[in-house]
C-alpha cells in the first residue's frame, strides 16, 4: 500500500469477528481485520472497560498485519455489560483478562503475536507478556501504566495538588470514605457502582468522569470530554469497571510488572510517553525501559496523556519496523 511514513492508515472493516465464551457467564467480542496471512497483532484497550475503537485499526499496515481487537469483559459489545447491575463483577480481574487473551489466541490458531495498547492496556499487555512471553513476538506501548498502587493514589489523590477544585468535587463524591486513604474512596465510588438506585449509580458516574476530564484538562483534543463525552451505558461500565479494578490494586502485587520485567528479555519493544502525562507520570515508563533490556523509550516532549501527533509518528513508525520482522 502506497503510504506517508509517520500516517495513520484508511479507515478499514473487519473481515471476521465473533462471540468468545470465557466462562463465567462472559463472552468476549472479538473482530479481525487486515491481511489474513498477515502479521498477527492484538489490540489491547485502556479504561479498563474502554472497549475497543475502530480508530486503533489504522496504526497497522493493512497489507502486512493481521490485527486483531476485543472488548475485555464487560464493556463494548462483550457481555454481560457492566453498565447493567446485574452483571457480576467477581469475574472481572485482571488473570481472568489474561486467560481470555490466551483463549481468543488459540481460538484465532495464532502461535505469536505483537501487543499494542496503552494506559490499562499497557498494564494488561505487561501482565499477559510477563505470565505468556514465548506467545509474544513485539511490544508497542504508548502512555506507560503498570498500575501500581503508587500510580493509583496520584492519579486519584495526587493529582489533586494541581487540580484542587476537581479533587475536592471527586472526594465530596463519597463523603462516607472522608478522610480516608486512597483505596477506600476508590472503594466507596465501587460500592456506588452498585447500587440498586439508578440515580446513585448515575451521580457516581459523573463525578468521577469530571475528575478523570479535569486530569486531562491542560491536554489538546478535539471532540468532546473524552470521559464525561462517552454514551451513558459506556461511561457507566467505564466507572464500574475502573473503580473495581483501582480499589484493588487490579490484583496485581506492588511493583511486580517492574520487578519481573527480566521475562521480557528477547521481546523488542518501545515505549512512547509524553513528558507532560499528569494521569501516569514519566518516571514509570522509565523504570520499566531500565528494567527491560530489549525496550527503547522515546519521550515526547510537550505530549500528555492522550498523546498527540508526535505520539502518532512514533507509534506508526514502530508499527511500520516491526511489521516486516
Amino acid at each position: 500500500m502506497d503510504h506517508e511514513p509517520g500516517e495513520k492508515y484508511p479507515p478499514i472493516e473487519p473481515y471476521d469477528h465473533g462471540m468468545l465464551d470465557v466462562g463465567e457467564g462472559n463472552l468476549v467480542y472479538w473482530e479481525v481485520c487486515g491481511n489474513p496471512d498477515g502479521k498477527p497483532a492484538l489490540v489491547v484497550h485502556g479504561g479498563p472497560g474502554s472497549g475497543c475503537g475502530a480508530w486503533a485499526r489504522q496504526y497497522f499496515d493493512p497489507d502486512r498485519y493481521r490485527v486483531v481487537l476485543f472488548d475485555q469483559r464487560g464493556c463494548g459489545r462483550s457481555t454481560p455489560h457492566a453498565s447493567d447491575p446485574a452483571a457480576d463483577m467477581r469475574y472481572n480481574t485482571t488473570d481472568r483478562l489474561i486467560a481470555d487473551m490466551e483463549r481468543l489466541r488459540v481460538r484465532l490458531g495464532i502461535d505469536t503475536w505483537l501487543l499494542y495498547g496503552g494506559s490499562w492496556g499497557s498494564t494488561l499487555i505487561l501482565a499477559y507478556a510477563e505470565e505468556h512471553p514465548d506467545r509474544v513476538s513485539e511490544i508497542v506501548i504508548p502512555a506507560v501504566t503498570t498500575t501500581r498502587r503508587s500510580e493509583i493514589d496520584w492519579l486519584y489523590r495526587g493529582a489533586g495538588q494541581i487540580f484542587p477544585e476537581a479533587w475536592d468535587l471527586f472526594r465530596a463524591g463519597v463523603p462516607e470514605a472522608e478522610d480516608r486513604p486512597t483505596p477506600d474512596v476508590l472503594a466507596a465510588y465501587a460500592r456506588r457502582m452498585e447500587s440498586p438506585d439508578p440515580e446513585v449509580r448515575a451521580r457516581a458516574t459523573a463525578d468521577w468522569c469530571a475528575w478523570e476530564d479535569a486530569v486531562l484538562s491542560h491536554e489538546t483534543y478535539t471532540g468532546p470530554p473524552p470521559y464525561s463525552g462517552r454514551p451513558g451505558r459506556a461511561q457507566q461500565a467505564l466507572v464500574r469497571i475502573c473503580s473495581h479494578y483501582f480499589s484493588n490494586g487490579a490484583w496485581l502485587e506492588e511493583g511486580q510488572l517492574i520487578r519481573n520485567a527480566g521475562r521480557l528479555a528477547g521481546i523488542p519493544g518501545v515505549l512512547v510517553h509524553g513528558r507532560f502525562d499528569l494521569g501516569g507520570p514519566l518516571i514509570t515508563a522509565w523504570e520499566l525501559a531500565k528494567a527491560w533490556p530489549d525496550a527503547e523509550l522515546t519521550v515526547i516532549d510537550g505530549a500528555g496523556h492522550l498523546g498527540g501527533a508526535a505520539t502518532s509518528r512514533a507509534v506508526l513508525e514502530a508499527l511500520d519496523r516491526f511489521a516486516s520482522r
